[in-house]
């Protein structure tokens, strides 16, 4: 079967942390990115979900900003269980 090259850009750090978790599998990256390639073309799909994250969710920063304000005004800062809960479902 022919071969052919393609050149991934990735900021540096994250290559190091990719490199040391194929290490640890016993891969190389260019085989973890096959792996990834053959999966992709065989299931029609990326294999794995991408989304995101609630975290930064315009209801959370405003409340995440509300308690920050609050601790700098030297309050302390209180959420209800059913306030987190909410929070969580967003």
């Amino acid at each position: 079967m022919a071969q052919t090259t393609i050149s991934v850009r990735m900021d540096d750090k994250l290559k190091q942390q990719f490199d040391y978790v194929c290490n640890e599998l016993g891969l190389s990256m260019s085989t973890a990115i096959t792996m990834l390639a053959k999966k992709m073309a065989r299931e029609k799909e990326i294999p794995f979900d991408v989304s995101m994250d609630p975290f930064f969710s315009h209801s959370n920063m405003s409340a995440l900003n509300e308690s920050i304000g609050q601790m700098r005004g030297g309050k302390t800062v209180t959420r209800t269980l059913d306030e987190l809960d909410a929070l969580a479902d967003e």
